[in-house]
């Protein structure tokens, strides 16, 4: 702020123009890398956090799944209409 003696008895203040003119180039050049990085941060533990630890359970469960045992259960517990259980 910038004080002036005016005229008359009082002091006139006049205030400094607002920077109109690329303010949204200026937000922008501070605030786009931030987002960038911060996204990248986000992706990066999203995949390490989330998507390789799923990925490692399917593998692992797949490992040792056994599907033939699987449909034997299900057909001895009488799940599917089409085949019979083995006692019947």
């Amino acid at each position: 702020m910038k004080i002036e003696k005016g005229k008359g008895d009082g002091m006139t203040m006049s205030l400094t123009k607002p920077a109109m003119r690329g303010l949204l180039a200026k937000r922008l050049r501070f605030h786009l890398p931030i987002a960038f990085g911060l996204s990248l941060i986000a992706a990066v533990a999203f995949k390490y956090g989330v998507t390789e630890p799923r990925k490692k359970a399917y593998a692992d469960f797949y490992k040792h799944y056994d599907a033939m045992k699987e449909f034997n259960g299900m057909k001895e517990a009488g799940v599917f209409e089409s085949v019979r259980p083995s006692g019947e």
